[in-house]
């Protein structure tokens, strides 16, 4: 995220736009500008070399009206407490705009996951889970995994809840490991989501996906599936992806003109996202700086990394021939670009729709734990596809109609739907 965009202020700043719109009377406004409840607590953690390390630790509710709180738990070392509450924030609207009954919420460790052994790492989450059990569980906040975090974590974590309660809980935690309660699909979710909000937006543009280029930000896990569904459900070409370099310390684009291959670089990637930059030239791809990625030539732009990304500098760098920006991440565009974005008449698929995939295939994993029946995986994604499309169509519904930019119509549609659950409960 850029050093000067607070992400809960960005969150706030697009929900008062859209409060505006919709005219919300200001005791609604008060409830869902801010969460429920915050928790902010510590995590002392026995270290291999038997010195104890204290990590901070954070659990945000945003709003839970239209059911239990859902949400990642991410481990960064720069994640804030207002980082932690702007995704709560989005995930209330995320959960809304595709209609499944789950309301807002996120956590967040301050470290660098990268640093610690496996042995640190399950100390880590359990400590997490202690700290946290009385107040998440399947009915009151399912707990997921975000970025740093993985299945075997989410593993541990719902081992550690199920110690904690005396019964095996699996539906506590979402994103586990196949064999552990885990959905087959949810591993290609959330990419595959964006690929689905993609073709859509492609086929409302009248533009033949067959013949369009992607640019892709990020190679972990949403960028990684986001360009295989581009090229392999869609047809269409990626020219290059960007990833973050631990060693350097810096971000660099890996491109090729013709069309790279996604599965080689994933073989070249570490688990954070990280491609061997000498394994890939080898291969014959350009290694070029960090922000190359927005410049290129391309049809499609998917931002699929960090907050705050496209602002008010970079995205006077998006080329002429962008037709549709796919927000593959959470809050990748500031406000300020946001508003050269409508006036160059560019498309945008926003993020908490474009990116919903993830928590919907999350939802049918509590579900099949709830059932103690599992789907197949084509099962997965064709339910997916059809929650996502069906999404993708009452937002530009919404948007067409008003005449209002998609992320406000996505708002309009999200909002309005939380402010029923909250009429129909007694609350407001």
């Amino acid at each position: 995220m850029s050093s000067n965009t607070n992400a809960f202020e960005m969150a706030q700043s697009q929900f008062d736009h859209v409060a505006d719109m919709l005219r919300l009377d200001p005791e609604v406004r008060e409830i869902l500008r801010w969460p429920l409840r915050e928790f902010h607590f510590r995590i002392p953690v026995r270290m291999d070399d038997g010195t104890l390390r204290v990590f901070q630790g954070y659990r945000v509710q945003h709003n839970d009206a239209r059911g239990p709180n859902k949400g990642g738990i991410r481990f960064h070392p720069a994640e804030t407490i207002d980082t932690v509450r702007a995704l709560a924030t989005w995930m209330t609207w995320k959960c809304a705009v595709v209609d499944i009954p789950l309301g807002g919420g996120k956590g967040g460790v301050i470290v660098d996951p990268a640093t610690l052994t496996n042995g640190e790492k399950e100390r880590l989450v359990r400590g997490y889970i202690q700290k946290m059990w009385k107040n998440i569980g399947p009915r009151q906040d399912v707990p997921a995994p975000d970025v740093g975090t993985t299945p075997q974590m989410m593993g541990w974590m719902m081992d550690e809840y199920s110690l904690l309660t005396g019964e095996f809980t699996p539906g506590a935690i979402t994103g586990k490991p196949v064999g552990n309660g885990g959905s087959l699909g949810r591993t290609e979710a959330t990419g595959y989501g964006v690929i689905f909000s993609v073709r859509e937006a492609l086929k409302h543009l009248g533009l033949d996906p067959t013949t369009c280029k992607a640019s892709i930000q990020g190679f972990g896990n949403v960028s990684q599936y986001a360009t295989i569904g581009f090229i392999e459900i869609l047809g269409g070409t990626v020219v290059c992806v960007s990833f973050w370099d631990r060693e350097d310390r810096a971000s660099y684009t890996v491109s090729k003109e013709d069309g790279i291959d996604p599965h080689f670089l994933k073989s070249i990637t570490d688990q954070y996202g990280s491609i061997d930059k000498n394994k890939a030239k080898a291969a014959g791809y350009v290694i070029e700086d960090g922000d190359a990625w927005i410049s290129k030539d391309v049809d499609v732009l998917i931002p699929a990394a960090m907050e705050g990304q496209i602002n008010a500098d970079t995205v006077q760098k998006i080329s002429k021939t962008v037709r549709v920006i796919a927000e593959g991440a959470n809050g990748p565009t500031t406000p300020d670009a946001d508003v050269v974005i409508k006036e160059r008449g560019i498309f945008l698929v926003p993020d908490f729709l474009c990116n919903a995939g993830g928590v919907t295939v999350s939802y049918f994993e509590g579900v099949q734990n709830d059932m103690n029946f599992y789907w197949t995986r084509e099962e997965v994604l064709e339910k997916e596809d059809n929650k996502m499309t069906s999404a993708f169509k009452a937002v530009l519904d919404m948007s067409l109609k008003e005449n209002v930019y998609m992320r406000d119509a996505a708002y309009m549609v999200a909002i309005a739907r939380v402010v029923k659950a909250m009429e129909l409960r007694g609350w407001i």
